[in-house]
């Protein structure tokens, strides 16, 4: 294998097709929706880097915590000489995981942004050269083809990125993963935890503004890519706690009653004042129900590692 190959299974024109596809259903539907993934464009992208460095934002903290604390342990369990990482980034987190795993041979990364595969990847080559890096530019809540490489593999979702999933969508993908897992392989799964409703507001909605400002920024993606006419500081920014569902849900509250054309789309969507867009979901778990959701899917919860502040959880599960 060549120290680092990268396969495209999306359509040159799916990111496109999938976002128009998104807007159009998103915003004729009550309520008003968009999903989390059009955040991170590279204005998005830059943001969040801010957010994750926030007092208020405690999982990225948290989570590098249990890789670093638990990499060895995580190495020891698996044996992994294949590590898959779907949403993959820029891989740096993942870095803890591939420095303990002695026998580690391929590194799979999986995302929909080309140009982020191939800058981590061309890093990483470069940096450890037993390393073979086979990138995968493609949609992980899809159906995944991995490539042929030496078992046992570990697939790595990080970041606590299930939150944003609806219950029925986890359920697909968890069962999506299962069907990519043979006996022996193992999924590494980060999950934020429940935990007072105060902390989870603030850090969805910091003093700083910086997730509002990430929030607001959707709305530009999509003028710029459909050629919308949205005013993002039209709207405030919103993050709530429901305990009903155990999730915080951001939202974009209009200011006054408003009309937002969409050319590319021959839509006009009508706001009143104050009706609310919802761009995210972030469900918060409890360890009974990961290992609940993970045996629905055909997974076996074996090990769960927490931070020191019990905050954020990473669950190791393998096939029975």
């Amino acid at each position: 294998m060549s120290p680092f190959l990268v396969t495209r299974t999306l359509p040159e024109d799916a990111t496109s097709a999938a976002l128009r596809a998104d807007v159009l259903h998103g915003l004729t539907g009550n309520p008003k929706t968009l999903p989390p993934k059009w955040f991170y464009d590279a204005r998005g992208s830059e943001l969040f880097e801010r957010i994750t460095e926030l007092t208020e934002y405690y999982p990225t903290r948290a989570e590098r915590e249990i890789l670093i604390d638990r990499a060895a342990g995580i190495a020891a369990a698996t044996g992994a000489r294949t590590l898959v990482e779907l949403g993959s980034g820029s891989s740096e987190k993942t870095r803890h995981l591939i420095d303990a795993f002695p026998g580690l041979k391929v590194y799979v990364p999986v995302d929909v942004s080309e140009s982020a595969l191939t800058q981590a990847g061309q890093a990483l080559v470069a940096e450890r050269p037993g390393l073979a890096v086979h990138a995968l530019i493609a949609d992980f809540t899809a159906r995944l083809e991995l490539p042929d490489t030496p078992g046992p593999r570990l697939v790595a979702f990080l970041g606590g990125t299930i939150g944003n999933l609806l219950p029925a969508e986890r359920a697909e993908f968890l069962a999506s993963v299962r069907a990519l897992l043979s006996p022996g392989d193992a999924l590494l799964l980060g999950t934020d935890l429940v935990k007072d409703e105060g902390v989870l507001v603030r850090a969805y909605d910091d003093a700083a503004g910086v997730t509002a400002a990430f929030n607001r920024n959707v709305l530009s993606v999509v003028n710029r890519e459909l050629g919308a006419d949205f005013e993002p500081d039209a709207f405030d920014h919103v993050a709530l706690w429901d305990a009903e569902r155990e999730w915080i849900e951001m939202r974009l509250r209009s200011r006054d009653a408003q009309t937002v054309k969409i050319p590319a789309l021959d839509l006009a969507v009508e706001f009143a004042a104050g009706e609310e867009l919802r761009t995210e979901v972030s469900a918060k778990f409890r360890q009974d129900g990961v290992r609940g959701e993970l045996a629905a899917a055909g997974l076996e919860l074996t090990h769960w590692w927490t931070d020191g502040g019990g905050r954020f959880a990473l669950s190791l599960s393998v096939v029975p």
